[in-house]
């Protein structure tokens, strides 16, 4: 006779049905964004003629969205659903479940008003500003306290494989987002960077080759480990692979940031690391793919006949995809390929549509219809979507390669006399139209596909009832517990707060290897006594630059190839940047680079290509920028700038602050003067004057073989 007294208790259903809700809308937002920045890549007029929708201040709204407000949600829904399954308990605290969840919308919806004000830093995938970063990790803490209150109090002895993951994902973005953000304020909307140049290039790709690993890939696998098993309705193929998968693949990706600086400025050293440790990323991310796909053995018979499991394949077979071409492209001759190529656009893709969106989609469609106590409303419709998506992921990825190719050969290409066969790069641009036109329709397809989805979720919902809270029951985990002779990781997954120490551990050490030094010794990145801070008009026509997103097309970073220094001159040296907050590198170009550009062109010739680019380069698809030569700047922040710089280390004499806007109205009125002995009459605070200062500033810093 079984004398156990089981606790009865419930899991709240309605935190998940919220979160749930908030992915498909945001993800629905997000994909729309995404469509109309790929429209704009062929059709300027879609650029809709206001500074609040160019491409450069939507592509940082399309990236944040999908990232934070689509993955972070399904994310968020998917561990608030497992967890507490997982661990027999109900979440810790339910109100700070709730906090969670307003907190997180509050902060989207806080990027999708900053965003297209050009309120950014410019930092790939951490463009907001300080009060919302401060924000974000509140938010943040209060999600990983609620993890961790719920393993200290659950009724499941040990943690299961999914747990791992989530608990390396909390500890590791919270690491990531802070030091990453380490910024100074200017004034609430405003902040400078704690690093410059080099050190900022390196702790940017940290955090964002890592915010890829530890926010879009690790908790998704948590979440495959999870939800796989229980669709396929079959136990994880190998507990001693996740193991080892998980434990090597924390430690071995946070080395892998500098892959993404390869033939930069950053020092060689740390190139080289990056490059070896991504190299290495193949066998842990492969195992990861392996399980899952192992998973299903004897199950292949289900996945012909139920969307769930076709989603999920296709998922976990973009995971093995992408987790195999970023070792590949963080190889020196193939990333002097792909860097700053739509090569890099296609790769994200697979992994961002491939994996993230079709895991979720996987997810939902597995997850919604238990939250309702009834089945799918249409599995028709269900497997229409996963069409569609994969022929829109195939439709998107395949022309981005291609694009990529034809760029890369035609900007090499030599004529017999050894001159650029190529040399205006807007030529390659016009080539790359047509696929742009089909990346943005395989977009549509694949937003097309989750409306549809849409469609069936709120038709699942309404056939069933929803289940506000689902009761179960299960034995209270007892004190005293023999554990002789058990597997060593066992005893570990019985110590949570010991587990998330060792997580942390092994998360730690590649990021400080990498960054202390490039940091805290001075001699790794040298500098050049010729360079000198910008001056006021220059600095605050950076920040316009930086407002309208132009890094999101253009980069500040000269290879040492022949065929960029041919095209745009010297190459670029680390001590150039020292002043730089934050660095501009780019990580695409789909127009040239302007490392050189300074002095190349008459201020006037600066002044007609930003009112109608096509004006100066026939065939551009650059937007124009018209209201610049009529909107006045406001610089009553400038002496504050001045003054954060100041405490940054910038070398600006004591008590600039005050004489700094008597130096940007004499370079002002001469560049004004400059514009009109051209017959162009301009006031001197019109934004265009500031953004021609700041470009006409830009590689004049150092004596070039173009300028001798």
């Amino acid at each position: 006779m079984n004398d156990t007294i089981l606790d009865r208790f419930h899991y709240d259903n309605k935190i998940v049905k919220y979160f749930g809700a908030a992915t498909i809308i945001w993800g629905l937002i997000g994909m729309l964004v995404g469509v109309l920045a790929a429209t704009q890549l062929f059709l300027p007029e879609a650029n809709l003629g206001n500074p609040y929708t160019t491409f450069g201040r939507i592509r940082p709204l399309h990236t944040n969205a999908v990232i934070f407000a689509f993955v972070g949600n399904a994310i968020f829904a998917g561990v608030y659903y497992s967890m507490p399954r997982l661990l027999k308990t109900p979440m810790w605290n339910e109100a700070l479940s709730w906090f969670h969840f307003w907190g997180w919308q509050l902060i989207i919806v806080a990027a999708a008003i900053t965003l297209p004000l050009g309120l950014t830093t410019s930092k790939e995938y951490a463009e907001l500003e300080w009060p919302i970063d401060i924000a974000i990790a509140v938010v943040w803490v209060a999600f990983g306290a609620n993890m961790i209150g719920t393993l200290i109090k659950r009724r499941e002895r040990h943690m299961y494989v999914a747990i791992w993951f989530y608990l390396a994902s909390f500890v590791t973005v919270a690491v990531l987002h802070i030091f990453n953000s380490f910024e100074l304020p200017v004034n609430f909307w405003k902040s400078y960077s704690a690093y410059a140049g080099v050190q900022d290039a390196l702790v940017q790709w940290w955090y964002g080759h890592n915010a890829v690993a530890f926010f879009l890939t690790t908790p998704f696998l948590g979440l495959m480990y999870y939800f796989l098993p229980k669709a396929a309705n079959r136990p994880v193929y190998s507990y001693k692979l996740s193991i080892v998968h998980f434990w090597s693949l924390i430690f071995i990706y946070m080395w892998a940031g500098p892959h993404h600086l390869l033939y930069t400025a950053l020092p060689e050293w740390a190139q080289v690391l990056g490059t070896a440790f991504s190299v290495m990323l193949i066998a842990p991310s492969w195992g990861g793919m392996v399980n899952g796909l192992l998973t299903l053995r004897g199950a292949w018979d289900r996945v012909r006949e139920e969307p769930v499991l076709k989603f999920m394949v296709v998922a976990i077979t973009a995971y093995g995809m992408a987790t195999f071409e970023g070792p590949m492209l963080s190889l020196k001759n193939v990333n002097a390929i792909a860097h700053y190529t739509d090569w890099i656009v296609a790769h994200v893709h697979i992994g961002g549509l491939g994996w993230n969106g079709f895991l979720t989609f996987g997810m939902l469609y597995w997850m919604w219809p238990r939250l309702f106590n009834t089945t799918i409303y249409s599995k028709k419709l269900a497997n229409t979507h996963f069409w569609i998506g994969t022929l829109g992921i195939l439709f998107y990825a395949l022309p981005m390669y291609v694009a990529a190719f034809t760029q890369f050969l035609m900007l090499r290409e030599f004529d017999e006399m050894g001159r650029l066969a190529y040399g205006n790069f807007l030529q390659t641009v016009v080539e790359l139209v047509p696929m742009y036109m089909l990346r943005a329709f395989g977009g549509l397809l694949y937003l097309s596909g989750a409306v549809i989805m849409v469609y069936n979720m709120y038709k699942t919902a309404k056939k069933g009832v929803f289940q506000a809270y689902e009761e179960d029951q299960a034995p209270a985990l007892t004190k005293s517990y023999n554990a002789t002779g058990e597997f060593w990781h066992r005893a570990w997954e019985r110590k949570p707060i010991f587990f998330t120490v060792l997580s942390t551990l092994a998360i730690a050490i590649g990021g400080a290897i990498e960054i202390i030094p490039t940091i805290l010794v001075k001699s790794n990145v040298p500098t050049i006594s010729s360079v000198k801070p910008y001056t006021p008009l220059e600095l605050e026509g950076r920040d316009l630059y930086i407002a309208n997103g132009c890094v999101g097309c253009h980069s500040q970073m000269i290879r040492p190839f022949r065929f960029e220094t041919e095209r745009y001159g010297e190459y670029s040296k680390a001590g150039e940047f020292v002043y730089d907050r934050p660095f501009l590198w780019g990580s695409k170009r789909t127009g040239p680079d302007l490392h050189r550009i300074g002095g190349k062109y008459p201020d006037s010739w600066h002044y007609f290509h930003m009112e109608n680019p096509a004006s100066m380069s026939p065939g551009s698809l650059m937007p124009p920028y018209p209201w610049m030569t009529t909107n006045l700047m406001d610089y009553s922040d400038l002496p504050a700038k001045i003054r954060t710089l100041q405490k940054l280390g910038v070398p600006y004499p004591e008590g600039y602050d005050q004489q700094a806007m008597q130096d940007l109205d004499q370079q002002a009125n001469q560049i004004t003067e400059n514009l009109k002995e051209s017959g162009v009459e301009v006031l001197p605070h019109a934004e265009i004057v500031a953004l021609i200062a700041y470009l006409q500033r830009l590689g004049t810093d150092i004596k070039t073989s173009a300028s001798n």
